[in-house]
């Protein structure tokens, strides 16, 4: 997709550029000019928005950031080098802006099961109808979806992750996405299917080329378990600490099944997280966890709503958050039983560990049950390291600055246990350990 520049700002602060031309289909051309009109119209949010309570709207000025240009030889080498994650994976796409510039294709045993694994401008046309029905099919109403209408209008580039009935891939499937050059915007997307009975495990890794230069992301993800579908999803966010990013995620969750998200905060100046899990089939999960750890002046903003649509169904979410310096964390979270949807069970639990005193959090956890016969609960608590732990550590001989670390880790890793996959979870721990460094 190729972007052109306006001569003037529009009042609602627009960054500056639009789609003048796209790789997809006409229907999908269609699809995002009429995107960009929406974005154009709707208004910039306000602190006074309650979608945006406490957020530092101030920093949402999208008029630097342009869209495209070209990858320099230096940049493409050292992005692939330095794309490992995981050891082993059943396959690897690494992205960097709107190109594609790697990618490990599965086994010629599971393409031959039918799964299917390729960059999203190949599946709107070889997989139309798949792609259609699933593709940011639920509105964005958390409040971003003026930046959902942008995604729409400007995304080129993401992956497409379909993996038929009864199919389980067993080794992870790993995604890069890339930021590279001063003020670069990338539009990270990921569309992942299961039907019935499948099973797969994915994870995201958002990082800088660059770790000084400003950018913006705005990425979706749309996550589909089918009936008995069993999926495990990993965000590990580690942009440059210049970066403005908006993260938007659609779960639906059928009959049975069973769906884990893990969304790891490390970088960026200002992050927004934006998760919505609809629970719409009997005897359906949704496990909802997260990282953060914030220092010097980030701040991380969460917005969460787990939409009970069915009985009998559970969702938990886990958040915890460790802040340094002047760092601030924002939590607006709410648990909806919809009517009829009886015997619902549903938690919501979020800490905030604060290392300063100047570090801020602000949660604001809620209910909305319109159904008898429910177990629901919610709880946000702040609070600083044990001082009787912290002293028990040092009397041992260990330096105060190493104390801390372990303490703050073993806060955060009741939250990382909650992964299966031990390779995963022990990946974590690393880039954890990586930012403690730094």
């Amino acid at each position: 997709m190729s972007l052109v520049a306006h001569d003037e700002v529009t009042q609602a602060g627009s960054i500056l550029f639009g789609p003048v031309d796209s790789r997809g289909p006409d229907w999908f051309r269609d699809q995002q000019r009429a995107a960009w009109k929406q974005f154009e119209s709707l208004p910039k949010p306000t602190r006074k928005d309650q979608a945006w309570r406490f957020a530092n709207v101030d920093l949402l000025d999208l008029t630097p950031f342009k869209f495209g240009g070209t990858l320099s030889d230096h940049d493409r080498a050292e992005i692939l080098d330095q794309s490992r994650g995981l050891d082993e994976v059943a396959g690897r796409l690494i992205f960097a802006g709107d190109e594609l510039v790697h990618r490990d294709v599965i086994s010629d045993q599971l393409r031959q099961r039918g799964v299917i694994f390729q960059p999203l401008e190949r599946a709107m046309v070889e997989h139309t109808d798949l792609f259609r029905k699933h593709f940011m099919s639920q509105p964005a109403t958390l409040g971003s979806a003026k930046f959902a209408a942008l995604h729409q209008a400007l995304v080129s580039s993401g992956t497409f992750l379909y993996v038929p009935r009864g199919v389980e891939i067993e080794l992870p499937i790993e995604i890069f996405h890339w930021l590279a050059g001063q003020n670069a915007a990338v539009f990270p997307h990921l569309l992942l299917v299961t039907d019935e009975l499948a099973k797969v495990t994915v994870i995201e890794h958002f990082r800088s080329a660059h770790r000084q230069s400003p950018g913006f992301a705005c990425g979706v993800n749309d996550l589909i378990a089918g009936p008995g579908a069993k999926v495990t999803y990993v965000c590990a966010q580690k942009w440059g600490e210049n970066v403005l990013a908006l993260q938007i995620n659609f779960t639906k969750v059928e009959h049975e099944a069973s769906v884990k998200s893990l969304n790891l905060h490390l970088g960026s100046r200002y992050s927004r997280f934006e998760s919505l899990s609809r629970l719409t089939g009997e005897g359906a999960r949704s496990d909802l966890l997260a990282v953060s750890i914030a220092d010097g002046i980030q701040e991380f903003d969460a917005r969460t709503l787990q939409d009970h649509a069915c009985p009998h169904t559970t969702s938990d979410l886990l958040y915890k958050n460790a802040l340094n310096d002047r760092a601030r964390n924002i939590f607006g979270g709410l648990i909806r039983v919809e009517p009829h949807a009886h015997f619902t069970d549903a938690y919501q639990k979020v800490r905030n560990l604060l290392l300063s005193d100047d570090a801020e959090a602000n949660s604001m956890p809620g209910l909305e049950i319109l159904a008898d016969n429910v177990k629901c609960s919610h709880g946000a608590t702040s609070g600083q390291i044990d001082a009787d732990e912290m002293f028990y550590l040092q009397a041992r001989g260990i330096p105060p600055a190493i104390a801390r670390q372990l303490l703050v880790s073993g806060f955060l890793n009741e939250v990382i246990e909650r992964i299966e996959e031990r390779v995963l979870a022990d990946h974590l721990r690393k880039l954890i350990e990586e930012k403690f460094a730094r």
